[in-house]
């Protein structure tokens, strides 16, 4: 089983700080925006695994040949009133892993609480100096002359648009916004970089988990121009971005956004996308990855 802990160790370091590095710097999810986020996605759930799992393999090793029959043998001890015995090095395992699985847990709990009352807070506030837009349900309007729309997403979802956005955009213009910020509050893609927000608190020394959160906010940006796009035109999109200076979504999601020029650009002269093989192996690869660390924990 040591063989088994080192193997998961150094797969977690390499997602956490090579990995993540090549990724972020990878040009192929700007051609297919859902394939980069399941890779995202699978790169941090398999980089937990393997940190978390490496401590407790390499911990509980003295009790069996694999992890499942350690563990047996951990509950079989301690029901017959024993304490298991183990090295001075496997405990500090143990302990490690622990700590690490508790900085991971306590740091999303916060980050989640936190991101809730805030917009919670905010949904009250535009509840009470919101005008609810008919043509738009949950829509509200903020009397204010800046052209600013994002959404606020939850149970409760809002979809927020400032008077400048209705006097400065033309209808198609203005139905450009609203699928965009639509997009974001379908396929909830607050959820989407919420652990990557919290991954990156949890660990902000690692370089390589801050770029997965700029990358993931990217992805995000690009799926909703996309979603956009196939509902009105690419000039009447990248019109109301201009228009509103990119000043959408962070208000709902995250500070890091992808810089307008880039977005603009990929609207107007979209990348080529991915052959329909090609995505298909990505999101194989994605299922891949995350079973690699599940199949060692298993079956070593």
């Amino acid at each position: 089983m040591e063989s088994t802990a080192l193997g998961l160790l150094l797969l977690g370091v390499l997602l956490a700080e090579p990995v993540s590095r090549a990724l972020a710097a990878a040009q192929w999810p700007a051609r297919d925006p859902v394939g980069g986020l399941l890779v995202w996605q699978a790169v941090g759930l398999a980089g937990g695994l393997s940190l978390l799992g490496s401590g407790v393999v390499f911990g509980l090793a003295p009790l069996g040949p694999s992890l499942p029959a350690a563990v047996s043998a951990a509950i079989d001890t301690l029901a017959a009133g024993q304490l298991p015995e183990f090295e001075i090095v496997h405990v500090i395992a143990l302990l490690a892993a622990l700590a690490l699985a508790l900085r991971l847990v306590s740091v999303l709990v916060a980050v989640t609480v936190r991101t809730l009352r805030a917009r919670q807070r905010h949904r009250d506030l535009l509840d009470l100096l919101g005008t609810p837009w008919p043509a738009v349900p949950g829509a509200r309007v903020l009397d204010h002359p800046v052209p600013v729309a994002y959404c606020l997403p939850g149970l409760r979802s809002r979809l927020v648009l400032s008077a400048g956005v209705l006097d400065a955009l033309d209808p198609p213009a203005v139905r450009a916004v609203l699928a965009h910020e639509q997009a974001h509050l379908r396929e909830r893609h607050d959820l989407v970089v919420l652990p990557f927000v919290a991954w990156g608190a949890t660990a902000p020394f690692v370089r390589g988990m801050v770029c997965a959160q700029v990358a993931v906010a990217a992805l995000i940006e690009m799926r909703a121009d996309d979603v956009a796009s196939s509902a009105v035109t690419a000039g009447q999109l990248t019109g109301a971005l201009r228009t509103m200076g990119g000043a959408a979504p962070a208000a709902a999601l995250s500070s890091f956004t992808d810089a307008l020029d880039r977005r603009l650009l990929r609207i107007t002269e979209p990348p080529r996308p991915l052959s329909v093989t090609v995505r298909v192996l990505v999101r194989l690869g994605a299922i891949g990855l995350v079973g690699v660390p599940t199949a060692l924990l298993l079956l070593s």
